[in-house]
């Protein structure tokens, strides 16, 4: 069967980078390739964040039986607008929805243009709709699928199996081979993405991540881990991970994995403030391997509001791993978030946080309730809605506030903007510093 895996896009892909310029290869949709390839299908990939306007044109060239998409909540209504666009076209093809919000509130994609929805991880029952499909069973029971019904009514497939990371296929790169010159993260370009490790076992009251796994933390092999990153092209890998170094012996056994094989790459990924405080050594070690940069959700500058996120942290701790990370050499790429209920005096207290602790990447999103977590058991306190009642998704991308702010919505956002500008200027000095001891060193070692 021919499958089309469509990359949504938006006017901004803000979500996860903050102010920060991105686009980070589709690795979601790469291991729904390889999925479908193990069974023989005939994938290919359409990023429209990439290639905008191309949808129609691939449609009707391609014609794929099935079209994917994925996403999250800021990414609901635009995949509702593609698979409506299959459904013109191509009447016949079949759509199937998944990822994040597919997996927290599947109900939003309970509409006549979307065939199957999928809960939760989605190689092994997107495998089993495409197998059924090809045994031209049009309305399969698949457990953690959502089938529609001839009458547009949908029917759950019961639970998923087991969670079993290593059964999972490496994802497939070829499939996006033509467009990875294009993926970058800031100056870090061309970059791959990899996943080590899923879940984690904290529990920040803004994050819904913890429980789409039910607070479980599943770690790759190693061998698997270092397998795939030698057959990665890329210099830079940004690791995935929702919080890499939660298992610091398997961290340090994997680092030295990846030295015996001979690796040289350069790392990103995320990693908690106290962590980095408490394993320094393996932080220095990675450093050594090649971890450049850390994106570290420092989210507030108040102790109770750190206390009301259930971070677990204080602000002096903050202050301390932000001097770890200095005297390591590894770049901070700090990620606050920026409450409704702020005033002017919480937007200056940052500011002057930001300066005094010289933290070169500052990142801000606006506290968002986002699916799955407490803040969004009702949509009560919802400002933005759809005509229907729902919430408007596109909204949510976490630099739109969509809860009553405290300032007047319009001085709220004057104050949002300002701070993201007011650092902008900062990040392209930091930028083009770089670009020059980068320039001077690859000139140095070319002698």
């Amino acid at each position: 069967m021919k499958v089309l895996l469509v990359q949504p896009d938006l006017p901004s892909e803000l979500i996860g980078w903050g102010d920060l310029g991105a686009i980070a290869e589709p690795l979601a949709l790469g291991y729904l390739s390889a999925a479908a390839k193990l069974d023989g299908h005939a994938p290919r990939l359409l990023d429209l964040r990439l290639h905008p306007g191309t949808l129609r044109e691939t449609l009707e060239t391609y014609r794929p039986d099935v079209v994917g998409v994925t996403g999250y909540s800021m990414h609901v209504l635009r995949n509702l607008a593609i698979c409506r666009e299959v459904r013109s076209a191509l009447p016949d093809a079949i759509t199937v929805a998944g990822g994040h919000h597919a997996t927290l509130l599947a109900e939003d994609f309970f509409e006549p243009e979307i065939d199957f929805v999928v809960e939760g991880e989605g190689t092994g029952p997107f495998r089993a709709i495409l197998s059924a499909l090809s045994r031209s069973e049009r309305r399969p029971q698949i457990a953690a699928v959502w089938t529609r019904a001839a009458d547009n009514t949908f029917a759950f497939g019961g639970p998923a199996q087991t969670f079993a990371i290593d059964d999972i296929p490496t994802p497939d790169r070829e499939i996006a081979q033509a467009d990875r010159g294009s993926y970058y993260i800031d100056w870090m370009r061309p970059i791959a993405l990899m996943r080590n490790s899923v879940g984690c076992p904290f529990r920040c009251s803004f994050c819904s991540l913890w429980k789409i796994m039910d607070g479980h933390y599943h770690k790759r092999s190693i061998e698997q881990v270092v397998n795939e990153l030698a057959a990665i092209e890329e210099e830079y890998v940004f690791l995935v991970d929702d919080e890499a170094f939660i298992d610091t012996k398997h961290m340090l056994q994997l680092a030295r994995a990846i030295k015996a094989a001979g690796i040289r790459k350069k790392y990103f990924t995320y990693c908690r403030i106290d962590t980095l405080i408490r394993f320094r050594d393996m932080l220095e070690e990675w450093h050594e391997l090649g971890l450049e940069r850390l994106f570290i959700g420092i989210e507030s500058v108040s102790d109770d509001e750190l206390s009301t996120f259930n971070k677990r942290l204080r602000v002096a701790q903050v202050e301390e791993g932000l001097r770890v990370a200095r005297e390591i050499g590894i770049s901070v790429f700090a990620g606050f978030i920026v409450n409704p209920d702020f005033t002017e005096r919480s937007f200056s207290r940052l500011v002057r946080f930001i300066e005094h602790n010289k933290i070169d990447y500052p990142s801000f999103t606006i506290l968002t309730p986002l699916p799955g977590t407490e803040a969004l058991k009702t949509f009560d306190a919802v400002t933005e809605l759809q005509p229907n009642g729902r919430p408007n998704w596109e909204l949510f991308d976490l630099q739109h506030p969509v809860t009553e702010t405290r300032l007047p919505k319009e001085q709220f956002m004057r104050h949002y903007r300002d701070l993201q500008k007011t650092f902008a200027a900062s990040l392209g000095e930091h930028r083009d510093i770089r670009a020059m001891i980068k320039s001077r060193t690859e000139r140095r070692h070319a002698v």
